[in-house]
């Protein structure tokens, strides 16, 4: 992966981070894709020499064991070059979290960069690397949504929105993120587009097959409310809830369950979640729509009354607000692929069951006929 290590005259330099943390996928994808632009030389909207000299730098010049456990060379130390672009690729964060401080020479030489014009990128979970640089306080950021809890915590001061695929801010559009893992595709286009102009962009992701997340990650994301609030009594509820959300009334419900007044059961509910009682209800049971939509061919009407919903239009808004399409538009997206289903259809309804059970509609309690 060590490419061509002439940089040719008007070229701009790009310097893609590896660091034990890093992961492989995303950084050699990038690399080969930026890379790959000279091989695409003469087609329409492309450029007959490259933009781009793209090299692969380590914390020194040693080579690097991965994440992946892949022992990848390098074609230098960051601290010795001076890029113009600097990308940081997704890095693997452990359970007990990112340990702040491992990379100190790299994150001064991220502000010396950036101090001298260059554009900071990160691709997924990269940001936690360049976040310790205080660049991004204050600044809107994207990271992969199942980090965004954990990187909150540890950066309160940078704003994110996980659902984002890409974000461009800073006073120069310098400071550039991409969501889940697979939005480094939306980064590299991003990058190609604005060096070597929007054709060679499409180009790119013709010839690569490369997708732009136009509506977002919003479809990606999974509802995944803390549970490690220590309140004993809101955990109740929310156990209560996951099997129960389907029911008649169920913030009613529960805040009756919980020997509270509904006032305060709402604000006690909101200071251990971070979500109002009505939101969370109706993200779980949109959680529930999206396995259905997923794994079985149940009509959508069908499949709004199953999560508590009588009227099937309003399903449709909610579930267009939350997940950024219509259950249709999700459905065949996501649904689970023919060849991977059983044989027998009526194995389809048995899939469906434990859905149904799970979503407390065979607690026996009259429906819902408007949101929660």
């Amino acid at each position: 992966m060590r490419g061509d290590q002439s940089q040719r005259p008007g070229q701009v330099r790009v310097g893609i981070v590896a660091i034990p943390e890093a992961t492989i996928g995303t950084l050699s994808g990038i690399y080969d894709v930026l890379s790959g632009l000279a091989m695409l030389a003469g087609r329409e909207g492309v450029p007959d020499r490259s933009p781009f000299h793209v090299e692969i730098l380590g914390e020194t010049a040693e080579p690097v064991r991965l994440a992946s456990g892949i022992t990848l060379p390098v074609n230098g130390a960051a601290t010795g070059v001076a890029s113009d672009i600097v990308i940081v690729p997704s890095v693997l964060v452990p359970l007990e979290g990112w340990q702040r401080g491992r990379h100190p020479r790299l994150a001064e030489w991220l502000i010396a960069r950036h101090a001298a014009g260059a554009t900071l990128c990160s691709a997924c979970s990269g940001i936690f690397l360049i976040a310790e640089t205080g660049l991004f306080d204050g600044i809107e950021a994207s990271v992969h949504w199942p980090y965004a809890r954990a990187f909150s915590a540890l950066y309160p001061s940078v704003r994110i929105a996980p659902d984002r695929a890409l974000l461009v801010s800073g006073a120069r559009g310098e400071l550039v993120s991409s969501g889940a893992s697979a939005s480094w595709h939306d980064l590299v286009l991003y990058l190609i587009g604005r060096e070597a102009g929007p054709a060679a962009a499409q180009a790119v992701a013709k010839f690569f097959a490369l997708q732009r997340h136009a509506d977002g990650l919003a479809p990606f994301i999974v509802f995944d409310p803390p549970r490690d609030h220590g309140d004993a009594l809101v955990a109740a509820a929310q156990e209560w809830l996951d099997t129960h959300a389907a029911v008649a009334c169920p913030v009613r419900e529960a805040a009756r369950r919980s020997g509270l007044s509904e006032r305060g059961f709402a604000r006690r509910f909101r200071a251990a979640t971070g979500h109002a009682v009505l939101d969370y209800v109706q993200r779980l049971r949109i959680e529930q729509a999206k396995r259905r939509l997923e794994r079985t061919d149940e009509a959508v009407e069908e499949v709004s009354w199953h999560v508590g919903y009588e009227d099937p239009a309003a399903f449709r808004r909610l579930f267009r607000r939350i997940t950024g399409l219509t259950p249709g538009a999700y459905r065949r997206q996501f649904a689970v692929p023919t060849e991977a289903l059983p044989a027998c259809r009526s194995h389809t309804a048995a899939r469906a069951a434990p859905l149904s059970s799970r979503s407390g509609h065979e607690s026996g309690n009259p429906r819902l006929q408007a949101p929660a």
